[in-house]
């Protein structure tokens, strides 16, 4: 096999772990799981946000079809984070402190799959009813499956020194799934455009 061909053959190898790990199209939570993963988050969910976060977790289970899908986060900052006692020498910059939960997911999006897709602060007002919320900006995470959501969001919960940050940043928000209709975010796709790329640059580099 020519150097070439053997680079090619990692960078097609490598393009078929990626789908693997990127999955999407898994089999619907049982029962049993769904049981199993309401008893820990029962017992990790903090006593502030417990009621909302357990009947919210098992309306978006009753949904699962096993599939891929995009959470769509709205969020709005506090005037100043609200750190419980013991973090007050990391300030109270709101925005500062959900950076730092920002930070801290991302390993934890990953190791499931999970990725952010599109994150933008917003810029002005145009239409929207006298009472809505004035968020400050809007997140769109792709999720392998619910049940990667599941055990992301648990990974969280066991590592309180990541939720703390999010909490002392956020004074509400309001998440929901979506499912896109019309995207040009394609992931698998430019995955795929970019090795392709490589491989026809060292089939050229190689000859």
């Amino acid at each position: 096999m020519t150097p070439a061909a053997t680079v090619c053959l990692a960078l097609l190898l490598l393009y078929i772990a990626f789908l693997v790990w990127y999955g999407g199209r898994g089999k619907p939570l049982t029962a049993a799981e769904i049981e199993a993963f309401m008893t820990e988050l029962e017992v990790l969910a903090t006593e502030a946000n417990k009621q909302d976060l357990l009947a919210g977790v098992r309306s978006l289970l009753a949904q699962d079809d096993g599939r891929e899908f995009v959470m769509q986060n709205l969020v709005r900052y506090r005037a100043k984070a609200l750190y419980p006692p013991g973090h007050e020498h990391l300030g109270d910059d709101p925005r500062a402190a959900d950076r730092r939960y920002g930070k801290a997911i991302i390993p934890h999006l990953l190791r499931y799959g999970n990725v952010p897709v599109f994150i933008a602060r917003r810029t002005g007002s145009f239409i929207e009813p006298a009472q809505a919320e004035a968020w400050h900006y809007v997140a769109m995470v792709r999720y392998r499956s619910r049940r990667d959501f599941l055990r992301f969001a648990l990974s969280i919960e066991r590592a309180a020194d990541i939720a703390v940050h999010k909490w002392a940043a956020i004074e509400t928000t309001h998440i929901f799934p979506v499912r896109p209709v019309v995207s040009l975010i394609l992931v698998r796709g430019a995955v795929g455009g970019l090795l392709a790329l490589l491989a026809a640059a060292a089939a050229l580099l190689l000859h």
